[in-house]
Parts: structure tokens; C-alpha cells; sequence
């Protein structure tokens, strides 16, 4: 299996680019946030998915480990496969996905070619469980600061939301007032509460 590869971008078109690496060329389909990162004769660094079908090998590639994983879970609703996750992977964000995701926000998600109504149903009821886990397994950005307190889900909250670019105190005063009006709650519970109330 290959999950990365490093070379030279030999050419780009709509769906994906051309990657020499010791000269064997590599084609690999991208979602079109990974593509504008990319320029011919410039070295590239993809993540790589690799899928083998009785007809076909194709390599779906992606600028960080984060996004070749949404575009894994995106496939486990039923009626995705790799075109539809990697048009949503093109529309919105790692970030904008959780956040449509912890919101239910079936618009949002419905922006993405090929995407209608009842399938962007499907994939924010069956992956609003999942979406926190993602947020809070993901790595926080390196000038992010860490929460201190308090501890346990409400903390894994804080945590989620900073990674999700809130500030500190503005994730602290929204995860705790999704803590007063929910009580004993688990971080994605947590999340969406706080989510929920700060985009009212």
C-alpha cells in the first residue's frame, strides 16, 4: 500500500496532478484545496490513499494526514464513495466539515457537487457522532493555547473548539454554559451545545 509520496508536480489538471517520484509519475486524484497548494516543478508532499478495484489502482492524494482521513469517513455513508467525499473535501474545509457536522448543518454540506438534499441528510445524521472524535483526535494548531481547566469532557471541549480557531476564553464561556444547560455530558455533546449557542 502506498499512504505517501514525495516528488516533483509534473502537471495538474482539474481533478488531480501528475507526481514524478525517481521518475515514475504518479496520478493522483485531489480535492481542489490540495490542487491551489500545488505548483508544476515545485516538490510536493501528499498523503496518500491508495484504492484497488477489480478494473483500476487509483491514488487519491491530500495536504495533510487530516483531510486523507475525513475523505475515509465521508466514504463509510452509504452512497459515498471517493467522488462525492472528495467534491465535499473540495467544498468545505476539515474545518468548516466539522463544524457543519456538529451543527447538523445539511446546507452547508449540500454546497458540494453531486450532493443533494437527502444525501446530505444521510451524512450529517450519520457522522454527527463522529465529528467530535475527529476534532479532538486531530492536532491543534502550534500557536494554539492549551486549556489548563477544568478537566475531563469539558476540557476535551475547550480543546476541540480552540483547534476549531475559537479563542481561549470564547470556547471556555461557551463550553460551560453548554455544561450548565446540559450537565453530565460527554466533549461532543459539549461541542455542539457550545457550537450551537455560539452561532445563535
Amino acid at each position: 500500500m502506498i499512504g505517501k509520496l514525495n516528488g516533483i508536480v509534473d502537471s495538474l489538471s482539474e481533478d488531480g496532478v501528475i507526481l514524478d517520484v525517481a521518475g515514475v509519475g504518479y496520478l493522483v486524484q485531489c480535492p481542489s484545496s490540495t490542487l491551489s497548494r500545488l505548483n508544476v516543478g515545485a516538490h510536493a508532499s501528499l498523503m496518500v490513499e491508495m484504492k484497488v478495484s477489480d478494473d483500476a489502482i487509483r491514488l487519491y492524494g491530500f495536504a495533510s494526514a487530516e483531510e486523507r482521513e475525513w475523505f475515509r469517513l465521508l466514504q463509510t455513508v452509504q452512497s459515498v464513495g471517493a467522488r462525492i467525499a472528495l467534491a465535499v473535501l473540495s467544498t468545505l474545509s476539515p474545518r468548516d466539515l466539522q463544524r457543519a457536522l456538529a451543527l447538523s448543518d445539511k446546507a452547508m454540506i449540500g454546497r458540494a457537487p453531486g450532493v443533494g438534499p437527502k444525501l446530505a441528510l444521510r451524512i450529517a445524521t450519520e457522522l454527527k457522532d463522529k465529528a467530535p472524535a475527529m476534532m479532538l483526535r486531530g492536532e491543534a494548531p502550534a500557536d494554539a493555547p492549551v486549556a489548563l481547566a477544568p478537566r475531563g469532557p469539558e476540557a476535551d471541549a475547550v480543546a476541540a473548539l480552540i483547534k476549531l480557531g475559537y479563542s481561549e476564553s470564547i470556547a471556555a464561556t461557551a463550553v460551560a454554559k453548554a455544561a450548565n444547560d446540559l450537565g453530565d455530558a460527554e466533549a461532543g455533546a459539549l461541542i455542539r451545545e457550545a457550537l450551537r449557542g455560539m452561532g445563535k
